[in-house]
C-alpha cells in the first residue's frame, strides 16, 4: 500500500510539472508580481496593440518576453520613485485619459455611420454638378536664354520637327522623349506655364514663356476634360468624409450645448505655453 501510495503522489507531481503553472487566462491572469503589484496579460494586450506595425509581426513568445521584461523594469522604476505623482505626470495622465476616452467614445458614434446611402451622399458633394476638370497633353522646349527660345520658333515655323528640335536642343529632362511632359491637369504646372496652355489651340505652338527654369517653348498635343471618377474608384476617400463630417457634426453638438468657458491668448501670457519650469512649480 506504501509503495502505491508513493506512485500515486508521484504521478500527480509530474502531471502538475507538465501543466502551465498559471492555469488563469484571459485580461485579468497575473503574468508577473512585481512587490505585490500586479502585472496582468491586459496589460501587456495593451503594450502590444500601442507597438509600430513591423514590431507586432514578431513572433508571440519573443513579444511577450520583451514586453513583460519592459513592464517589469517600469514597474521597479516607477515603485522606486515613490507614490507621490508630480506635477507633469499627473498632468501627461489627465490628457491621456482625456484622449483615450475621447477616442474610445468616438468609435462607438462611428460604429455605424459609413452606410452607403452616407457615402453616395458625399460622393454626390464632391462631384455632382461639378464642372469636368481640363486636362491637357503638351511637349515643350527649355532654354535658357529668350534668343534661343525665339530662335527655335522661327525654326518652327519654318518647318521644323517639334520633338527633334526637344531631343537637340532642349535642356530639359523630357528633352530625350521629345519634349513630351504627357498628361497634367491644373495646377500641375507653374503658373506661367499653366496659363499660356490655357490660352492655347490644340496644335499650336507658344511664343516664348518665361518661369523659373527659363525659356519654354510649348506644344499642345491635345486637350481633353477628365471626367468626374466612379464612386467605387474614390470609396475610401468618401467613407473617410462620412466619418469626418459625422464627427464634426457630434463634436459641433457637444460643444453647443456644453457649458464652457476659456481665456483667449490676448487675455493671458501666452508664451507660457512653452515654459515647462511651470511644471516644476
Amino acid at each position: 500500500m506504501l509503495k502505491r501510495t508513493q506512485f500515486l503522489a508521484s504521478a500527480a507531481f509530474a502531471l502538475s510539472l507538465a501543466m502551465p503553472a498559471n492555469a488563469e487566462s484571459g485580461a485579468d491572469a497575473v503574468i508577473a508580481t512585481v512587490n505585490g503589484i500586479d502585472i496582468t496579460m491586459g496589460h501587456m494586450i495593451v503594450v502590444r496593440s500601442g507597438l509600430p506595425e513591423q514590431y507586432r509581426q514578431l513572433p508571440d513568445d519573443a513579444l511577450f518576453t520583451g514586453i513583460l521584461d519592459q513592464l517589469i523594469q517600469q514597474a521597479v522604476l516607477a515603485q522606486a520613485g515613490g507614490t507621490d505623482l508630480p506635477r507633469r505626470v499627473r498632468l501627461a495622465l489627465e490628457n491621456e485619459q482625456r484622449s483615450l476616452m475621447a477616442a474610445e467614445h468616438m468609435d462607438s458614434v462611428l460604429k455605424d455611420a459609413v452606410t452607403e446611402d452616407a457615402v453616395k451622399s458625399a460622393y454626390d458633394a464632391a462631384y455632382a454638378g461639378v464642372e469636368p476638370e481640363k486636362e491637357f497633353d503638351a511637349s515643350h522646349i527649355l532654354v535658357a536664354t529668350e534668343e534661343e527660345a525665339n530662335a527655335l520658333v522661327t525654326s518652327l515655323e519654318g518647318g521644323a520637327d517639334f520633338a527633334e528640335l526637344a531631343k537637340e536642343k532642349s535642356t530639359g529632362p523630357s528633352g530625350p522623349r521629345g519634349g513630351a511632359l504627357g498628361w497634367f491637369g491644373p495646377g500641375m504646372m507653374v503658373p506661367e506655364f499653366e496659363t499660356a496652355v490655357l490660352d492655347m489651340d490644340v496644335g499650336a505652338i507658344s511664343a516664348p514663356i518665361k518661369t523659373q527654369f527659363g525659356w519654354h517653348v510649348i506644344k499642345l498635343n491635345d486637350a481633353r476634360a477628365k471626367d468626374a471618377p466612379d464612386l467605387d474608384e474614390v470609396r475610401p476617400e468618401m467613407e473617410q468624409q462620412v466619418r469626418m463630417d459625422v464627427v464634426d457634426a457630434y463634436i459641433q453638438q457637444l460643444t453647443d450645448s456644453a457649458t464652457i468657458s476659456r481665456k483667449t491668448a490676448a487675455e493671458i501670457d501666452a508664451s507660457q505655453i512653452k515654459d515647462l519650469s511651470l511644471l516644476e512649480k
